[in-house]
Formats: structure tokens, C-alpha cells, sequence
């Protein structure tokens, strides 16, 4: 963790919705003036598109379990080292994933599912935000959460997560309905052992929870909308960012607290919601890092 040189890292598995919360963080940087360094979990995949094909029908043959979200798809100890040089000194190491034509155009003899060659981070950047699967994990080789100033979890009800899954690999990757459910068990045991712990270690969860029937995940035509849905915020420390409840409460219409370190506003409300308690946040950790320079 670092006073100087902060880390924000938002963690969700596949469907969680964390391109969402993404654009809300991005918001706040624009009207803040922000500098970030931006990382794509993606980008820290062991294998490219071609090579994970090749790698899975390996590992069913070995009879290993091999998938995006464990350690055997991943380049966890890549992903602390630059947590933890950009902590120390604003530098390190990152490259990008190429998920489609367009990202692909800039970079000559690339091709969409390869990735970029390794480069130094942009130099003079206020922090660095990382959005992606494993921003809390911890293993027994790796302590990527430990190197975060500020830990977000998005983790929606698993019944949800599995909706907008199949509803975004079929409308944006053209899968099958049967191929994204055989993915979802496929990964099912990494799911447990990985992304599923980094939510005990989060600063704040937010989970989406509908309020319609999701009980058959695999049948459902729609994605359940925001005015469908309430939100979970859990705090693991309210003391942590000076959280101010009753504040929150006068200033979000129609929420609750539910724990003590837990409040509950309506789905159409998330975006308010965030922005009201990141602001500060952000604001105040670089107050600090730019008295420690």
C-alpha cells in the first residue's frame, strides 16, 4: 500500500458488472481532474486467445482444472509487482489485451485475443485504477491485495452474474447459450478458491440484488433493469474512510441501512450512490500523496 503513489483496484468476476462501475469511477476522475494509469485485468491472462484454446484442450487431456479466473490462466506474480512498484515509485510494467478490430488497429501484426508488448506505465500519473478478477486476490505465492489503497468489490447475487453473462457473450461474442454454461462450470472450482475470498478483503462491496424472479438463471430473457434491483453497499471499516451514514441516508432517496456497516439504496440509484461516497475518497487520498512528495 502506498501514500504516494495510491492504487484503486476493482475486483468482480465475469458479468459482475465492473465495466459499470468502471465508467462511474471514470466520471469521477474527468470532474476531478484526475490523471490515472489505467489496467485491464485482462491484459494479465497467462495465455492470448489462440493459446488458451490450445492450453484448455492440454489441460482436459491432464486432467487439470484451467480457466481465467485461477492461477494456472494468470500472471498473478506480474500483477503485484506492478501493484507494488507503482506504489513505491509511480513505474512499472503493464500491456494491453486486444478484445476486438478496432483496439487492434492502432498495433501493426496484432490481432484481436493477442496482446500488446510489455511497456513502461505513463510516467506522472495522480494513481493507478485497475479493473479486472483478481484486484484482492491472495494466495500462498501472491499478496496482490495487500500492495491496494482502495478495494472495490462488484458482486452481484450469482444468479444475476450468470444472467448477464449468458446475455453479454451471446449479444457482444456471439457464444451459445450451451458453450457460456459450460464455461461457468468449467470455472466453477477456481470461482470458489479465488474470486469468491477477495470479497471478504474488500473495503466496500457493492452487490446488486433484483428484486424480480432470477431463480432459473439460464432460462431468463432479461436482464432484470436497475429500477428492478436494489443495491447492497458493505463497508468492511467504516472507520477506515470517515463514512458518514446519516449523511448517506439524507442524501439518497429510499435508502436504509440494514447492518450497521451496511446501507441499501435502489438499483437506479448506484451511480449517485458511488459518486457520493468515492469522491471523498479519492479526493482525500491525494491530499495526502501530494503532501508526501
Amino acid at each position: 500500500m502506498s501514500v504516494k503513489h495510491p492504487v484503486i483496484a476493482v475486483t468482480g468476476s465475469s458479468g459482475a458488472g465492473t465495466s459499470s462501475v468502471k465508467k462511474a469511477f471514470e466520471q469521477i476522475f474527468r470532474r476531478q481532474n484526475i490523471s490515472p494509469v489505467v489496467i485491464e485485468g485482462d491484459s494479465f491472462h497467462r495465455y492470448d486467445r489462440a493459446e488458451m484454446k490450445e492450453a484448455l484442450v492440454k489441460a482436459e487431456e491432464d486432467g487439470v482444472i484451467l480457466s481465467h479466473f485461477g492461477a494456472r490462466g494468470n500472471l498473478f506474480d506480474k500483477l503485484e509487482d506492478l501493484f507494488k512498484s507503482y506504489g513505491e515509485s509511480g513505474t512499472g510494467k503493464r500491456r494491453l489485451y486486444l478484445h476486438s478490430e478496432e483496439e487492434a488497429a492502432p498495433y501493426e501484426g496484432l490481432s484481436p485475443g493477442q496482446f500488446t508488448p510489455w511497456q513502461d506505465v505513463p510516467a506522472n500519473t495522480d494513481l493507478m485504477f485497475y479493473e479486472g478478477l483478481h484486484g484482492g486476490i491472495k494466495t500462498e505465492e501472491s499478496d496482490i491485495a495487500s500492495q491496494v489503497d482502495l478495494l472495490v468489490g462488484v458482486v452481484p447475487i450469482v444468479n444475476l452474474e450468470w444472467i448477464q453473462k449468458i446475455h453479454r457473450d451471446n449479444a457482444e461474442r456471439g457464444y451459445s447459450e450451451e458453450v457460456i454454461v459450460e464455461t461457468i462450470m468449467r470455472r466453477m472450482r477456481d470461482y470458489i478458491k479465488y474470486i469468491t475470498p477477495q470479497f471478504s478483503r474488500t473495503d466496500i462491496n457493492f452487490q446488486r440484488v433484483p428484486t424480480v424472479d432470477t431463480s432459473n438463471p439460464f432460462i431468463a430473457r432479461d436482464i432484470p433493469t436497475p429500477d428492478e434491483s436494489m443495491i447492497v453497499i458493505r463497508f468492511r471499516d467504516p472507520k477506515k474512510f470517515n463514512i458518514d451514514f446519516p449523511y448517506l441516508l439524507n442524501m439518497i432517496h429510499g435508502s436504509f441501512m440494514s447492518r450497521r456497516n451496511t446501507i441499501v439504496v435502489p438499483g437506479g440509484k448506484m451511480s449517485l450512490a458511488m459518486e457520493i461516497i468515492l469522491t471523498p475518497i479519492i479526493h482525500d487520498m491525494l491530499e495526502k500523496s501530494k503532501k508526501s512528495r
